[in-house]
């Protein structure tokens, strides 16, 4: 009888090892059941590849039909730089610096005068496609404008439809600027990584 007790608590000592990495087991699985690794295969995402877009975006905010439209006004006693100022935005984009030239797209969203020291406007907008492969997908952008820098650069922050996973960036110039209207076109250089 000596020598089963010492087993006996051996095999004990082992079930409860066991049991006690079983429940670790459970417990780290049920922590986690909100998220799984998935083959991206399973999403239909092949290689992904870096395209190049090279838009024009038109911000109209006189005539009958203005594409951006002030919807919060900077305070009375705002800065020069009418710090406060939001406008919404459907602006056309078109494939070339001309109205008349065709459409392709759509930059819908907002833009907002963030810097109390410059004109720095805060970019938040998706560019809605609406023509060939690309009609229903979207990049979304977001990040500051230094309007008066000669170039200036946004993230490519993500996208929908062909342009899920995506990352890049822009790159903006203005084209023209007639500074008693506030009308602009903006040549747009897009790089964007997606599937």
């Amino acid at each position: 009888m000596a020598r089963s007790v010492p087993i006996l608590a051996s095999k004990f000592i082992t079930l409860l090892l066991l049991s006690s990495f079983a429940t670790i087991l459970v417990t780290g699985d049920q922590d986690h059941e909100f998220v799984r690794s998935l083959d991206r295969k399973l999403l239909g995402l092949k290689k992904e590849k870096l395209s190049h877009f090279k838009l024009y975006w038109h911000d109209i905010l006189t005539g009958q039909n203005p594409s951006a439209v002030q919807v919060v006004p900077p305070p009375s006693n705002t800065s020069r730089t009418a710090f406060g100022l939001v406008r919404m935005i459907d602006n056309p984009l078109t494939l070339g610096p001309e109205m008349s030239s065709k459409l392709v797209g759509r930059a819908q969203g907002l833009y907002a005068q963030a810097s109390q020291q410059d004109i720095g406007l805060l970019m938040a907008m998706n560019f809605a496609f609406i023509e060939g492969k690309y009609n229903g997908s979207t990049i979304t952008v977001l990040g500051k404008n230094a309007v008066f820098s000669t170039v200036r650069e946004m993230p490519v922050i993500g996208g929908s439809g062909l342009f899920r996973f995506a990352r890049g960036y822009v790159q903006a110039r203005t084209h023209k600027l007639d500074m008693a209207t506030g009308d602009a076109t903006v040549e747009y250089n897009v790089y964007v990584f997606h599937y």
